[in-house]
Order: structure tokens, then sequence, then C-alpha cells
């Protein structure tokens, strides 16, 4: 594995810190090829890929397979930002419909 330092910074724990690329091997479709990812966006693609059950070959070839332009590397970014958007749009969602259904349950009642 190649690292090598961008000129980009992430937030991380409330802290700026320059980002780290790591470049990874991977087998995808019979094929070895390689990304080129951060450690936190190469450490969230495992836990997706843990969470549903797959290999990290089978979810970055399903990747692979659906990007409409751009290179693998970005769209393993995107993939892996989008998952957890989506994440928090749906808890968000249930803690809303939580909400409303306590609201209509007790009439009147302060959430204060």
């Amino acid at each position: 594995m190649t690292n090598f330092v961008v000129n980009e910074f992430q937030m991380g724990m409330g802290v700026m810190k320059k980002s780290l690329v790591i470049k990874h091997s991977i087998v995808v479709g019979g094929h070895k090829t390689s990304v080129s990812l951060e450690d936190d966006f190469w450490a969230a693609l495992r836990e997706i890929a843990l969470r549903d059950r797959t290999t990290l070959s089978g979810l970055v070839g399903s990747i692979d397979s659906q990007r409409q332009h751009g290179n693998l590397s970005s769209a393993v970014r995107l993939f892996v930002f989008n998952h957890y958007r989506q994440r928090i749009e749906a808890e968000a969602s249930a803690n809303q419909g939580a909400w409303r259904a306590t609201n209509e349950t007790h009439p009147g009642k302060s959430t204060d």
C-alpha cells in the first residue's frame, strides 16, 4: 500500500487533521484494482459491507457497476457519504414519527 498526504483537511473529533490517503488493493470482478481512500472512508466501507453481509470485493464491485462517471475512488466516497446521509435522514424521520405519536397520545402535554 502507498501512503500520500493530500492538501485537504477533514474534521475528526473536532480537530482539523491532514487527510492521509491510502491506496488499497482489491479484487473486483476477478481483476485486481486499487482505490485510494482515507482511513475513515475505508473503515466505513468495511462497516457497510459487514452490515450488508457481503464482502468488500462484492460491495466495491456493485459500486463500480453502478457508477456513471468518475473514478472508482470517488464513486466509493460518494457511496459511503450517501449511505450515511440516508441513515441520518431515516433516523430523523423515525424520531419525528415518534415525537408525533407521543404528542398525539398525550395531547396538550408539554415536551419542554
